[in-house]
């Protein structure tokens, strides 16, 4: 099957590489061995446009000289919250729960010890104490579905997973917080 598929390609391959050699010089069709070889070091190119490794192109860097520990960081705080907020996601937004359904054990404790416990306003949130997190249509907007935490005497208060990972990613790297939270959450808080 693939045969065939290759076959009906290779004319057009054949159209793309002589439309090249007839409008483009020899030099941006196949790369010269003279510009890559030692003794051409001495030689002046013919083609002003070609380019040597003494002459490399001209672009803008990054005026940040720590932006390699910029991405470094970055790319260590994404491997810590990604994992957290599919999960989160897939919660709020799939049909694995129902509306007002209580989350499995092992769920609710991802959900309480990667999110809640850095809830800016966690002791706020828990009240009388945790009884088990739910997830339910917001009363207030009714089409968005979010988190709560089910109290022991009963009562129940919505929470933002997105205020949770923001606080966590603020106390474990506070150089690159900000940066980080600027260029990741769609809101700053």
């Amino acid at each position: 099957m693939a045969a065939p598929l290759l076959l009906r390609s290779l004319p057009l391959l054949r159209l793309r590489l002589s439309y090249q050699r007839h409008h483009y010089p020899p030099s941006f069709v196949l790369l010269s061995p003279k510009l890559f070889s030692a003794a051409s070091e001495s030689a002046q190119p013919s083609d002003a446009a070609a380019l040597s490794a003494k002459d490399p192109p001209k672009y803008p860097r990054w005026p940040d000289p720590n932006y390699r520990k910029w991405k470094d960081q970055e790319t260590q705080i994404l491997k810590e919250i990604e994992p957290v907020i599919f999960l989160a996601k897939e919660i709020i937004h799939s049909d694995r729960y129902m509306d007002g359904e209580r989350l499995t054990a092992e769920d609710e404790k991802i959900v309480v010890d990667k999110l809640l416990a850095y809830h800016p306003h966690c002791e706020d949130k828990i009240g009388c104490g945790l009884n088990s997190i739910m997830v339910d249509r917001h009363p207030q907007f009714r089409r968005s579905r979010c988190l709560f935490v089910v109290r022991t005497d009963g009562g129940w208060i919505d929470f933002s997973y997105q205020k949770c990972l923001r606080q966590f990613v603020r106390d474990k790297y506070p150089s690159y917080a900000e940066r980080f939270i600027k260029e990741h959450f769609k809101r700053g808080s």
